[in-house]
C-alpha cells in the first residue's frame, strides 16, 4: 500500500479511513495524523502520575525537588513518580449488536471503536506500556494480558480485525464481571455506546474503582442515534429487541432526543461520581481529532494536579 501523507491529512475523517482496510495501517495513519504538527507530544497524555513527596537526601537528583514546598516549609522534598514503564492498560470493546449500526452506510460504531483502541494501543506501544484487550458481548470472548511486546500489538490487532459484533445484546453481565476479571492493576479504556441500566455501569465502574484501575470511558454514539435526521415513513428495526415500528419519524423527533439527553445526563453524571473520564465519541468526527482533543485535555488537567 503506498505511503499515507499524514501533512496532508491530520485528521482524516471516516469515510477516508474506511479505505484503509489493514487495521494496522489505519491505526498508525491515525496516531500520525494526530502527532503532525503538535509541539508537545501526544504521549504526555498518558505520561508517568505522580506519586508523593519524600524528604531529600543527599545524592538525590535536585531536578526533581518540589521548590514550591521548600518556599511554604524550608525543607527539601523531592517529587516521586511511579514508573512509566509500569503502565499496563487494558482496552476493552463492546461487541453486542448494537455495536453494528452504521454498518449498512459505511463505517459502523464497533468499526470506529475497533479503530480507536487499536490506535491507542499502536501510541502506548510506542512509549513502551503493556497493553492488553478483552472483547466482549453477552460474555466475555476474548481476553488477551498485557504485554509491551511488539508481537503482542500484532496478535490484538488480528483479534481487533476478524472479530464482528454478535448477535447477541446483553452486555450487562459480562460488564459486571469485567472488574473481577482485570487483576493487574493499572489503566483501563472502555469502548461502547453503552446501552445498558444506569445502575449497572455505577457498580461496574465501582468494581474497577475499588481495584485502584484509572478507568476512561469513550462512549461510541452514531451521527442518527444522536441527530436522528430522518424525514420520510421510515422502518425501524430495533438492534437490542425484535421490535419494528413502521413510523413518520418527525413525529417522534423531540421524544426521542429527549429521551437521549437524559440517558447522555445519567453517563456523564455516573462516570463523574465514579471519577472516571467520559468521553463522547461521535462517529461522524475524525478519529484522530477526538483522540487528540481528549490526550490534550488530559495533559493539562494532570499538569493542574501537581
Amino acid at each position: 500500500m503506498a505511503k499515507t501523507d499524514t501533512s496532508d491529512t491530520k485528521y482524516l475523517d471516516p469515510t477516508a479511513l474506511d479505505k484503509i482496510k489493514r487495521l494496522d495501517v489505519r491505526a498508525r495513519v491515525v496516531v500520525e495524523g494526530f502527532i503532525t504538527g503538535q509541539h508537545r507530544s501526544p504521549y504526555n497524555g498518558f505520561a508517568i502520575e505522580f506519586a508523593a513527596h519524600r524528604e531529600y537526601s543527599p545524592g538525590d537528583d535536585l531536578r526533581h525537588i518540589d521548590w514550591k514546598v521548600w518556599s511554604k516549609t524550608d525543607r527539601l522534598y523531592i517529587k516521586e513518580y511511579e514508573e512509566e514503564t509500569n503502565l499496563k492498560c487494558h482496552l476493552l470493546v463492546d461487541c453486542s449488536k448494537s455495536m453494528r449500526y452504521g454498518e449498512a452506510s459505511g463505517w459502523s460504531k464497533f468499526d470506529y471503536a475497533s479503530t480507536a483502541a487499536a490506535s491507542l494501543g499502536y501510541l502506548l506501544q510506542q512509549q513502551q506500556d503493556s497493553v492488553g484487550l478483552v472483547l466482549f458481548s453477552n460474555k466475555i470472548d476474548q481476553m488477551l494480558k498485557p504485554s509491551s511486546h511488539p508481537s503482542h500489538l500484532k496478535l490484538m490487532l488480528h483479534e481487533l480485525e476478524k472479530t464482528e459484533p454478535s448477535d447477541v445484546t446483553d452486555i450487562a453481565e459480562p460488564f459486571l464481571s469485567l472488574g473481577g476479571a482485570l487483576r493487574q492493576r493499572g489503566m483501563v479504556v472502555l469502548f461502547s455506546d453503552l446501552f445498558l441500566a444506569p445502575e449497572v455501569l455505577a457498580k461496574s465502574l465501582d468494581q474497577f474503582r475499588l481495584r485502584q484501575h484509572e478507568v476512561i470511558v469513550f462512549q461510541v454514539m452514531h451521527q442518527d442515534e444522536l441527530e436522528f435526521p430522518f424525514q420520510d415513513n421510515t422502518l425501524f428495526r430495533g438492534m437490542e429487541t425484535d421490535a419494528q415500528l413502521h413510523t413518520e419519524p418527525r413525529a417522534l423527533r423531540k421524544t426521542y432526543l429527549e429521551a437521549v439527553e437524559r440517558h447522555q445526563a445519567s453517563v456523564k453524571k455516573t462516570c463523574a461520581a465514579a471519577g472516571v473520564d467520559h468521553v463522547l465519541m461521535d462517529t461522524s468526527r475524525p478519529l484522530g481529532e477526538v483522540l487528540s482533543s481528549y490526550l490534550n485535555f488530559r495533559a493539562r488537567t494532570r499538569k493542574k494536579k501537581r
